[in-house]
């Protein structure tokens, strides 16, 4: 008879075959091993029967910190997104319902609207990537309720709405801002007499646990990459651009001062920083062609999703291009411990928000506490 444990094992050294043959990581593969075989424990099921509601009801059940539940979640995903991509299972059952609903179209009820609010955006100078996050943000509320009509949504519509999503805090807390200016807008334009996201209730912040990117990781990635992705992989690792800035950067942007280089980034919210490069960086911009360093179609630019992909498909499973930016700080912070700098260089408006961003060495912490114990 074909155990339970049987099938298991055997599923997990199939994956880990296929994870050293694509090069990953050792401790990431070791990593995703260690929680899947902790899940294997924990279900009845085979490999390829669980569902949807079985994986987050395993979740729910870790009595751990925020972080190791978080990297749990990543390494189910990536285990499942193997089995998908070697045929498996036919579906994930760690891929969140909402991502299926991206797939459908958007009522014309509400993209008449949608269109509308783009425009105004727009001719207000918000950012084009801005735009583009608080539109995909409104159609995700209307594909979810596309028989609503959004000009007669009320607060209950929207509140039911955000309550039934397993969303984390700083999601949460992004889709209630787009739907709130949304219906600011709508107010303000006269589509609504009054603005049914007025009183939605406020969400509590909670600081997001630092997931800064393996060294070993970056180098895999550097050996599997090209021109154009190993040219974001270090804007992102070696100087903490974020995606959407890194998109963004064109030849002009290099600016020489008594003789060193310095890069003017386009951050969020039209905010300029100026931040200077080593020589090696500064000579790898140098020798690009002449214009924006990542060519596309949004006005001559590639667009900060698709960069985003780019250097995620070279990346180990469960590593995005924003954990280089979470490296680069825990490594500029680490330096001389200055919190301040590291957040002018992130371009952050708070300290706070670049706490979030730095994992603190446990060495840095034993010698404290041994200096104290001393």
């Amino acid at each position: 008879m074909y155990t339970h444990d049987e099938q298991w094992r055997d599923a997990i050294d199939a994956y880990t075959t296929a994870a050293k043959t694509a090069g990953y990581a050792p401790a990431t593969i070791a990593q995703v091993v260690k929680h899947v075989q902790r899940f294997s424990r924990w279900t009845s099921r085979a490999p390829w029967k669980v569902d949807y509601e079985h994986y987050r009801a395993w979740l729910e059940s870790l009595t751990a910190s925020r972080l190791t539940v978080l990297q749990h979640r990543t390494s189910l995903r990536s285990f499942y997104r193997w089995a998908m991509s070697a045929g498996r299972v036919l579906e994930d059952p760690t891929a969140e319902p909402t991502f299926v609903t991206k797939r459908l179209p958007v009522p014309a009820a509400w993209e008449e609207h949608l269109t509308a609010y783009r425009s105004y955006m727009r001719s207000t100078g918000s950012p084009e990537g801005t735009v583009q996050i608080r539109l995909s943000q409104l159609r995700r509320l209307a594909r979810d309720r596309a028989s609503l009509d959004p000009m007669s949504a009320t607060l209950d519509d929207l509140v039911e709405w955000l309550a039934e999503k397993n969303w984390s805090p700083e999601t949460r807390r992004a889709h209630r801002s787009a739907v709130r200016t949304f219906y600011a807008w709508a107010k303000e334009t006269g589509r609504v007499r009054k603005n049914p996201a007025a009183k939605l209730p406020v969400v509590r912040a909670r600081r997001p646990a630092a997931r800064p990117a393996a060294e070993y990781d970056i180098t895999m990635a550097y050996a599997k990459a090209d021109r154009r992705q190993r040219l974001a992989i270090r804007l992102a690792a070696d100087l903490g651009l974020r995606c959407a800035e890194a998109a963004v950067v064109h030849t002009r942007d290099l600016v020489e001062r008594d003789g060193r280089f310095s890069l003017i980034v386009h951050g969020k919210g039209q905010k300029m920083r100026v931040l200077p490069l080593t020589d090696s960086l500064a000579g790898a911009l140098r020798a690009a062609p002449e214009g924006y360093l990542f060519p596309g179609k949004v006005n001559g630019h590639i667009s900060p999703h698709h960069l985003g992909k780019l250097v995620s498909s070279v990346l180990p499973a469960g590593v995005t291009m924003h954990m280089l930016r979470h490296r680069f700080a825990t490594l500029a912070y680490n330096v001389d411990r200055d919190v301040f700098t590291v957040q002018q260089l992130l371009g952050h408006a708070s300290p706070t928000t670049t706490q979030g961003y730095v994992q603190i060495h446990e060495d840095h912490m034993r010698r404290l506490v041994e200096a104290v114990a001393s």
